[in-house]
């Protein structure tokens, strides 16, 4: 599946982006999701990820309470709401899938994830 992810710019601290990733085939649904980033000289960690019936969600710890992740399969898109940004939520974001059997499983590490859109930056000033 290709991914095509969208949304980010820069915002003030404190302010809020949406994030939004469409899949390019039909069977998006078949796919668990994820959202990760990439700051400058850091490497690329897990944000949230959702299930591919969005039963089930995680997020890290840094962003728990401020952002929200969901999925529309009707659309073939995947969103990441975040809120109260701080400057340290600054870097790439990416978003991923996996080809999953079992619709209620989420996945948290990078290398489980067999496609990745192509990244939006995202700058948070203070």
């Amino acid at each position: 599946v290709q991914l095509q992810a969208s949304g980010g710019g820069v915002v003030q601290a404190g302010g809020s982006l949406r994030l939004s990733c469409v899949g390019s085939r039909r069977d998006f649904n078949m796919n668990a999701m994820g959202w990760f980033r990439q700051a400058p000289g850091k490497e690329r960690e897990l944000v949230a990820a959702i299930s591919r019936n969005s039963y089930n969600t995680h997020y890290a710890d840094s962003v728990k309470g401020r952002f929200t992740i969901s999925r529309d399969n009707a659309r073939n898109t995947v969103a990441l709401q975040m809120n109260s940004l701080k400057s340290e939520d600054t870097a790439v974001y990416f978003c991923a899938a996996k080809y999953v059997r079992r619709m209620e499983t989420v996945h948290v590490t990078s290398s489980e994830y067999q496609y990745w859109g192509q990244g939006t930056l995202v700058t948070v000033s203070s």
